[in-house]
């Protein structure tokens, strides 16, 4: 692992926020959590907080958005992301099932705000989608993981950048080829693209895998890393989502560990945060994140809801919550939203993958 290698811009003054487990285990509400809201450095002031009080700003519209217009079922959706002006909605889906590979089908695919496909491309490249960034001049990066299921040599560990109209415009990584040498990925994530051009790359999916956060330059030239396996601050279980908020700040979230934790962008860690669930998927917009947790029950992450939860990126406090549509998470690995992204109407697409469809919800 490589040292950050200059004294950062900046390292701004935080919160700590925690996830108050024992009033779980002492019989208390499941879904109450706590929530450090102090102002003064240092001073740590706790308060609980109850999601299922928190407001719910959303109705569910079209539970299986796209599906009718692209002309067939999904497969797992983990990947979505607005048009820059929000007027359509990027997704990337597994070809109908849960892998691409022997699949004709074009997994990415771009839709106006009522569901209907506008374009498609990707057919033969990917073996396994997973998450998405769309930068300010419409250009779709997509990282290709692979999954569980059994997928042959020389598929998925790349990241691919296109055009809006699907011209191959840059990649990363080789393809077919995992590692954790500067210019290999292993089941990569995610990624985010800061407003200098420098591109962050979650690098793998899996509590195993490289737990990494890999700098590059806008040509992919590689810069830096941090992580490893671990619980502590600055390691990982299974990078599974990024973002950035105007501070410039990187969110990852650390699924496996039931946490988010926020680096500046050399890599110095700032905060670890708990009481935004275990988190799939990061999407923010104009300082309001969302954050999607498919997973969480008394197995993984016990006396937490599954949920959209949606809070302030500024001063991380949670503002509303949109439930999980699982009545019964104990018995369901996965349900409800892993990847998320909001419209120019304010309305809310989750993109799942166990139901393996794209949910839309309305604002009220």
């Amino acid at each position: 692992m490589l040292a950050p290698n200059r004294t950062p811009a900046f390292v701004p003054s935080l919160l700590l926020l925690t996830l108050a487990m024992g009033a779980c285990a002492g019989g208390g509400d499941p879904d109450a959590q706590t929530m450090d809201t102090g102002a003064d450095e240092g001073e740590t002031i706790v308060a609980s907080q109850d999601v299922s009080q928190l407001p719910n700003p959303y109705v569910v519209g079209d539970s299986t958005f796209g599906q009718a217009s692209a002309g067939r079922e999904f497969g797992a959706v983990s990947a979505i992301y607005p048009a820059p002006d929000g007027q359509s909605i990027w997704v990337g889906e597994r070809c109908g099932a849960n892998v691409c590979v022997g699949s004709d089908v074009d997994p990415i695919m771009r839709f106006d705000l009522d569901g209907n496909l506008i374009t498609s491309f990707g057919a033969g490249m990917f073996a396994w989608p997973h998450g998405m960034y769309v930068e300010d001049d419409g250009s779709v990066w997509v990282a290709d993981a692979t999954g569980y299921a059994a997928v042959p040599e020389g598929w998925g560990h790349v990241i691919y950048k296109f055009s809006p109209e699907g011209e191959l415009l840059q990649g990363l990584g080789q393809r077919g080829v995992p590692g954790s040498a500067p210019d290999v990925f292993t089941k990569p994530s995610d990624l985010v693209v800061a407003p200098d051009g420098h591109i962050f790359v979650a690098d793998g999916h899996d509590a195993g895998g490289n737990n990494r956060i890999v700098k590059l330059t806008n040509d992919g030239e590689f810069v830096m890393e941090w992580g490893e396996t671990g619980e502590a601050d600055g390691q990982f279980r299974d990078v599974h989502a990024m973002a950035m908020d105007s501070r410039g700040r990187i969110w990852v979230g650390d699924r496996a560990n039931s946490r988010i934790q926020l680096f500046d962008q050399e890599g110095n860690h700032l905060e670890t945060i708990t009481h935004m669930g275990r988190p799939s998927g990061i999407y923010i917009e104009d300082d309001v994140v969302y954050v999607t947790d498919s997973e969480s029950n008394t197995g993984r992450n016990p006396g937490v809801a599954r949920g959209i939860y949606i809070g302030n990126a500024l001063t991380l406090e949670l503002t509303a919550f949109v439930p999980d549509p699982e009545p019964d998470p104990d018995d369901s690995g996965t349900s409800g939203a892993e990847g998320v992204a909001i419209d120019a109407n304010g309305d809310l697409y989750g993109a799942e993958v166990g139901p393996r469809t794209v949910r839309k919800y309305v604002r009220r």
